[in-house]
């Protein structure tokens, strides 16, 4: 019963440490690599796909992806979702490969990026001691209706929270890692 809310908590403290990772992968920065394009679908035979299923994406320089798609009936259709996204990008056409040039970040978009990292991690930390709160509420309940005793209720709260101290850690570590990358010309 307890090592269940025990494993519960770990790995949805790890679903969130991986989702912050996915929400920094998408934030890019001042070089060119290919997870930058992971978010984007196109509309391919009439449902939404993956890029990277549809067309090889590699980086040119540090400053320029190329995206070849395999079909080259989709180049359009390619060319219009990296338009599309949130990334701002504008993909430059020459047959059917596409180059998308990387404008380099100017200070005051790397502070922004920046401050939207800082809440990204905020928002992960909330969420791993949203994990804690309902892994000892059910502790608790347990205990109320005696199927485990305070002792055991004590030693499991102080293993979840040495989970969610190991989670914030993490969480701290992947943000210094992500700002010195943003600031870095």
């Amino acid at each position: 019963m307890i090592e269940d809310v025990k494993s519960d908590a770990q790995v949805r403290m790890k679903k969130s440490l991986e989702m912050l990772a996915g929400a920094f992968r998408k934030i890019r920065t001042g070089r060119a690599h290919t997870n930058l394009l992971d978010h984007v679908m196109v509309p391919y035979y009439g449902s939404d796909t993956p890029l990277n299923q549809v067309a090889s994406v590699a980086v040119g320089d540090h400053r320029t992806l190329t995206v070849t798609p395999w079909d080259t009936k989709i180049v359009p259709a390619v060319e219009k979702a990296i338009m599309n996204s949130d990334l701002g990008l504008n993909p430059i056409t020459a047959g059917n490969v596409m180059r998308i040039p990387l404008p380099p970040l100017t200070e005051e978009r790397r502070r922004d990026m920046t401050r939207t990292v800082r809440q990204e991690a905020e928002a992960a930390r909330v969420a791993i001691r949203n994990i804690r709160r309902d892994a000892n509420h059910t502790l608790k309940i347990l205990v109320k209706e005696k199927t485990i005793t305070e002792d055991d209720e004590r030693h499991a709260e102080e293993h979840v929270q040495k989970l969610t101290d190991k989670s914030i850690k993490e969480i701290d570590e992947l943000l210094r890692l992500k700002e010195s990358d943003l600031m870095e010309i």
